[in-house]
């Protein structure tokens, strides 16, 4: 499903990925660019297993590194707990998110992109942690 919103903002490359993988989305700007993913599909270890996840990439972006991401609901491992470091609630387009304080240190400027933040999304989200 294709994107919504002002989906033109985004790299061609980050579009075609984001389509080519159906994922429903949308992207807002309100100072950062942020995209929207629907639907977004959790490991067993966690409850819901399925959220709505939220990337926020900064101005510079493809060129500056997206830090951490968001959800909505409230993502608990499955046995009760609270993931590490996901305490923080952020508010952005007026919605209330969880905030997954993940860092990705080995930004490539110019060569990363949207697949490489959502390749490490889903790799920390992995270690079920």
């Amino acid at each position: 499903m294709s994107g919504n919103g002002q989906t033109q903002l985004l790299p061609e490359s980050d579009r075609e990925f984001l389509d080519e993988k159906d994922y429903a989305y949308e992207v807002q700007q309100a100072g950062d660019l942020f995209v929207t993913i629907f639907d977004f599909a959790l490991p067993e270890a966690y409850t819901p297993r399925s959220c709505t996840l939220l990337l926020k990439l900064p101005a510079g972006y493809p060129n500056a590194n997206p830090d951490m991401f968001w959800t909505t609901p409230d993502v608990r491992l499955v046995g009760g707990g609270v993931p590490v470091a996901t305490e923080a609630r952020e508010v952005y387009m007026n919605q209330s998110w969880q905030r997954w304080s993940r860092h990705t240190n080995s930004w490539r400027p110019g060569i990363d992109n949207i697949q490489t933040k959502l390749r490490a999304v889903v790799s920390e989200l992995t270690k079920g942690r």
